[in-house]
């Protein structure tokens, strides 16, 4: 190091705190007419206040969810266990699901909802 120059380093902190950032958040891949567009959710919500929300119908042609969690450093496709949840829900408390939400969960889970599955029979 030069003697003369003394070096500073300064780090700034964030604007956003971190404990904001240590959750999951989700973004939906949705259907328009004009074509498909990421779009977000609230800040605030967590995984059973989204699917209700899907099930509100708050999200028309849902194509794909994506989760993500900045301060763990990972993203993922969540739209199969949505589409499980999403099922469940529908299966347990009697629910109707608009046919695009039959759309999206049949094309995750490779089903049609409230069909179940044969079982084997044994003789």
């Amino acid at each position: 190091m030069d003697q003369g120059r003394v070096e500073l380093r300064m780090s700034s902190p964030s604007i956003i705190p971190n404990d904001h950032l240590d959750r999951d958040f989700y973004i939906v891949l949705e259907d328009f007419s004009s074509g498909a567009a990421f779009r977000e959710t609230d800040e605030g919500i967590d995984y059973p206040t989204f699917i209700s929300g899907l099930l509100r119908g708050e999200y028309a042609r849902v194509l794909r969810v994506v989760a993500f969690n900045p301060a763990e450093g990972w993203s993922r496709d969540a739209s199969e266990d949505v589409a499980r949840e999403l099922e469940r829900r529908v299966s347990a408390e009697g629910r109707e699901a608009s046919d695009s939400l039959q759309d999206f969960i049949e094309g995750q889970l490779g089903r049609k909802i409230g069909v179940q599955l044969p079982l084997p029979l044994q003789i």
